[in-house]
């Protein structure tokens, strides 16, 4: 099951998953053109993804939905290339103390999957997406569930910092809740 990654706002916002589908049909479109040499076409799908990229909420969306997706499949590589690196970075676990630092917060994520069969099935419901410059943050509805088990709600609040031009994760604070 994939993670979904809804907004349930009246923006218009494109869910996570959306926005990298868009963005990797558009890659393989620029490399399609450039393969034909249709240049026009090229720089046409050049500037479409540099508005995607420019969304500063669609951008925030897309890591957070990246991150999703890592943590669903158990993907550490790709979960240490969405974090900021260095000591501020902070992460906290339902029901667990915050962790800060990169290299603590990332041997976190390996004690918490140790004891999952991947993947996992996530999905968020009332995603909001807020942006100030070159700070970011998504709060949502984090529903999870391993083999075996039943859902397990969290209230999450993900923080996300542009740094040289890209979006990184630097907080990640999810909280139990009842269901």
């Amino acid at each position: 099951m994939a993670c979904h990654a809804k907004g349930d706002d009246s923006d218009g916002i494109l869910s996570g998953e959306s926005i990298i589908l868009d963005e990797q049909t558009l890659q393989r479109d620029l490399q399609n053109a450039i393969e034909t040499e249709n240049y026009a076409e090229a720089a046409k799908i050049r500037d479409d993804l540099r508005v995607l990229h420019e969304d500063s909420k669609a951008s925030v969306l897309a890591i957070n939905s990246r991150f999703y997706d890592a943590f669903r499949r158990g993907d550490l590589a790709t979960m240490q290339n969405l974090w900021a690196k260095g000591d501020n970075v902070c992460c906290v676990h339902p029901g667990a103390n915050g962790i800060s630092g990169y290299d603590y917060v990332m041997e976190s994520w390996e004690v918490v999957w140790m004891n999952y069969e991947f993947p996992l099935e996530i999905e968020l419901k009332n995603v909001q997406v807020h942006v100030k410059g070159d700070m970011g943050y998504v709060t949502c509805m984090e529903f999870v569930k391993t083999k075996g088990s039943s859902w397990g709600g969290q209230f999450v609040t993900n923080v996300f910092e542009r740094i040289n031009g890209q979006w990184f994760i630097s907080i990640h604070h999810a909280s139990p809740v009842d269901l």
